[in-house]
């Protein structure tokens, strides 16, 4: 086991485009080097919620983001370390193209970036079904483009033949990088997509345990581990000064005030509907002081007895419309507690729960605003400021965040909005009423620890 100090042994698996592989690559190693006995520590760069759950699933462990926009590259560092305390070795799976990031920043946000930020060798995963010499022009490309990204291996994947794996290697070998891998189509290893990508871990069942058990075999069958895990331990130690993230000290209990209320119950959604959320939040809620709870509004029937704060992420409520609706008994229970003035904080897909109606079924009617399906995608990074005061942030405060959604809420925002977004256009978004503070936007709570802080906080006064 190696200690955070001396710099986990890392990679980085990236890919030229999205749809190279990238996930089942990432997934399948995790798994693999799971089974042989080591401590994976899962990571995915960007914002993406779906990912991690594949993760989780192959590692045992919880997946955790890594993002140079939402949370500063100062923060990719300590929150990698973090995340891989006590494991022998992390493995990073990228976004989109290896140098692509966000739009109009340069490299902001892109796998290059994080991967230079955790000197971190690159693995590319390299879609060869429809090129053979090609290939090398391309790796070529890759490697060169930026010095400073060390790709250390390609990973030759949807390979149709010994004598296309044949005419690949050649042609990668002409370059100088080592062909640490060959994968052949498999559609074992295939994960249904929507609307909003993948199909997440928690609406598959065993169907999920059961791709991510093929694609670990597929990669252990056609990966040269050894040589992957001995790049992984040549990465070296983290840039100097580099320490692990920590959401803070748990809090003493006042001693003027009851167990209730120096702990407060914060209950956060979770189940198939909401299985958007980083793991960071209830750290940061629990260092805070609160009891961190979970329920599911598809199948508990009240809130947890004693919630005196509540947390509705992202998730995909327009598949389980019809069961949220008919859950009457916790969309009574969520109302009365929003209307009695304690802190909800609701992003996305709880934002949608909140309308009165999703799709035109009854949803909990806190706001009074109707949610629908669109053929339109919401996609991208947000800078966004504070509009109105809220159980999360004062008006004033700024952070980013990222929205990614097919889903119109009407009206878009309250008389008291929750956001304006300084760009990539001027508006302002959301809902602030009463303790509730509602809103598309997917921010991480760790870019701005006061906001958990000042959750709790309400709670305890509410």
């Amino acid at each position: 086991m190696t200690s955070p100090d001396s710099g986990v042994p890392r990679l980085v698996i990236a890919a030229p485009s999205s749809g190279s592989g990238k996930t089942t690559v990432a997934t399948g190693l995790m798994a693999a080097l799971t089974g042989r006995g080591l401590a994976v520590s899962p990571h995915k760069v960007g914002p993406d919620y779906i990912d991690p759950g594949y993760h989780a699933l192959a590692t045992g462990r919880v997946g955790r983001n890594l993002d140079a926009y939402l949370c500063g590259p100062e923060l990719v560092g300590p929150l990698f370390l973090h995340g891989a305390r006590g494991c022998d070795i992390a493995v990073v799976e990228g976004v989109m193209g290896l140098y692509d990031g966000a739009a109009g920043e340069g490299e902001l946000a892109s796998t290059a970036q994080v991967a230079k930020l955790l000197r971190a060798p690159v693995v590319l995963v390299v879609d060869a079904s429809s090129q053979s010499r090609s290939v090398a022009a391309l790796v070529h490309g890759f490697v060169s483009w930026d010095p400073e990204v060390r790709i250390g291996g390609v990973i030759l994947n949807k390979v149709a033949s010994d004598r296309h794996e044949g005419l690949l290697r050649e042609a990668v070998d002409s370059v100088g990088v080592p062909v640490l891998g060959v994968l052949r189509r498999a559609p074992q290893v295939d994960v249904p997509a929507r609307h909003l990508g993948l199909v997440p871990v928690a609406e598959r069942g065993s169907e999920a345990v059961d791709a991510v058990t093929a694609m670990g075999a597929q990669v252990a069958a056609g990966c040269d581990l050894e040589a992957l895990v001995g790049l992984a331990r040549a990465a070296g130690p983290l840039p100097g000064g580099s320490a692990p993230w920590t959401p803070g000290p748990v809090p003493t209990h006042h001693p003027s005030r009851s167990v209730k209320k120096s702990t407060p119950r914060v209950a956060v959604a979770g189940g198939a509907a909401f299985t958007f959320s980083y793991a960071e939040h209830a750290e940061l809620l629990a260092a805070a002081g609160a009891e961190v709870v979970t329920f599911d509004p598809l199948r508990d029937e009240e809130l947890p007895e004693g919630t005196a704060g509540l947390v509705i992420g992202g998730g995909f409520p327009e598949v389980y419309a019809s069961e949220l609706s008919a859950n009457e008994g916790l969309r009574k229970s969520v109302a009365e507690l929003a209307l009695s003035g304690a802190p909800v904080a609701a992003e996305c897909a709880g934002l949608l729960y909140l309308c009165r109606e999703l799709d035109g079924l009854p949803m909990c009617g806190v706001l009074d605003a109707s949610a629908r399906m669109s053929e339109r995608l919401t996609l991208g990074y947000r800078d966004a400021v504070a509009v109105s005061d809220s159980a999360l942030a004062g008006a004033g405060t700024r952070m980013r965040g990222h929205e990614f959604h097919r889903t119109v809420v009407e009206p878009g925002a309250g008389a008291a909005p929750a956001w304006g977004m300084r760009a990539p256009e001027r508006r302002v978004e959301g809902f602030v009423e009463r303790g509730v503070h509602a809103s598309y936007l997917h921010t991480h709570w760790a870019a701005e620890p006061g906001v958990a802080r000042r959750f709790v906080e309400r709670c305890r006064t509410s």
